[in-house]
Order: structure tokens, then C-alpha cells, then sequence
């Protein structure tokens, strides 16, 4: 199948939603995290499927193919260089980035993208803490633990944030907290530096710890 922003957009949230758990995704799912009608989803999937990048029987979930992971890798790897570089290089916040990576992985060059890794020190992570596939494909996922799965007095340093809403980043932002900052899990959310911080709706399904 010819790549397109579409078809690359499919791939990309298949592979993401079995990054930091092992249940594959199921095309209502798929719907949902696209933003778009169950019955778009399914005549996607059909073609993608047709093209060998996914596997599909009606009613159960999809997976990726050894060829659709390997776009599907190649296409994360692109947008999260492409958000780290927006950051480090022009000033962007972790919450204006998105967008303006889903556009530019379509037109960067592969020698284009080989220099920004060269230039930002092969990152590991982009600037919400997901991890950047190496040119090979391979990831090193570290133990963690969902806030909202956190015992409370797990100490930790946030791992990684989901990057979907702009202003639950904004909002988590406004509390002090990034990747790397090292929290305490309380009764009634997280402790910074040992003072309570009253965090937003759905941070608690957003945030991820260290273990």
C-alpha cells in the first residue's frame, strides 16, 4: 500500500496502544483514539489488511504484520525526532508539538532525519516521555506503573505523559510537573518536593511513574 498520511496515522495508533500494555486494540478503539466513524475504520483496515500490514477478523481486534510494525516503527521513530527537535531547537512546548510533527514526518528525507538525530545526541525519549524507536526498530521499555495504579507512597519520577490533549498538558504543566520530576504518590494525588499538588481531571490515567 502506498504510503499516506492516513494509512501511516492507522499504523502509528496500533503500534502505540500496545507500547505500555499487551492488550491489542479493537476497531472501536481505533475510532475513538482517530477521531473517526466505525465505518471509516473499517474500510481502512480492510485495505490495510489487503496490503498485508494488518491482521483482522470481523469482531476481533487488530494487529500489526512484521511489515505494518516496521512502518509503523519507522513512522513513530520520525514524529517523536520531529517533536524533540520542535522543542529543543525552535522553542516549542511538549503541548504545541503534535500537530506540527504529524505534518513534517511526511516531508522530512531519511538523510534529513538521520542529521536531527545526529544533531540532538540520538534522544531516547521525545519530550513526553515516549520512547523513540532506535534505526533498527528496537525499544527499551523501562518498569512503570500508571498513576492511577500507584500505591499511595510509590515514589518516583514521571516517565511519561500521553501527548493527546493539548490542555491536560497545559494543565499538568501549570503544576511543576514534567518528565523527570520525581513526585511521591498521596491519599489525594502527588506531593512535589513534599507539598501536595492538586492535579487536573484525567492526569491520573495520563501519567506514568517509574516503578
Amino acid at each position: 500500500m502506498p504510503s499516506s498520511p492516513a494509512a501511516d496515522d492507522y499504523l502509528k495508533t496500533i503500534y502505540a496502544h500496545t507500547e505500555w500494555q499487551d492488550q491489542p486494540i479493537s476497531s472501536s478503539v481505533l475510532a475513538a483514539k482517530l477521531g473517526v466513524a466505525p465505518s471509516s475504520v473499517t474500510e481502512m483496515v480492510k485495505k490495510l489488511a489487503a496490503s498485508g500490514l494488518v491482521h483482522h477478523e470481523p469482531y476481533r481486534a487488530v494487529t500489526l504484520t512484521a511489515a505494518g510494525s516496521a512502518r509503523a516503527i519507522a513512522m513513530t521513530r520520525r514524529h517523536r525526532l520531529i517533536e524533540t527537535w520542535l522543542v529543543r531547537e525552535f522553542g516549542y512546548t511538549w503541548d504545541e508539538v503534535h500537530d506540527e510533527a504529524e505534518v513534517l514526518e511526511h516531508a522530512l528525507s531519511d538523510r534529513m532525519l538521520a542529521k536531527v538525530d545526529a544533531r540532538l545526541g540520538h534522544p531516547e525519549v521525545d519530550p513526553h516521555g515516549d520512547l523513540i524507536p532506535r534505526p533498527d526498530g528496537s525499544v527499551a521499555r523501562p518498569a512503570f506503573v500508571r498513576l492511577d495504579a500507584a500505591p499511595v507512597g510509590h515514589e518516583g519520577r514521571v516517565l511519561r505523559v500521553l501527548d493527546r490533549d493539548p490542555l491536560l498538558l497545559r494543565a499538568i504543566t501549570a503544576c511543576g510537573i514534567d518528565v523527570g520530576t520525581r513526585v511521591v504518590v498521596s491519599a489525594d494525588g502527588l506531593e512535589l518536593d513534599g507539598t501536595p499538588v492538586e492535579l487536573p481531571e484525567g492526569a491520573a490515567e495520563a501519567v506514568w511513574l517509574t516503578a
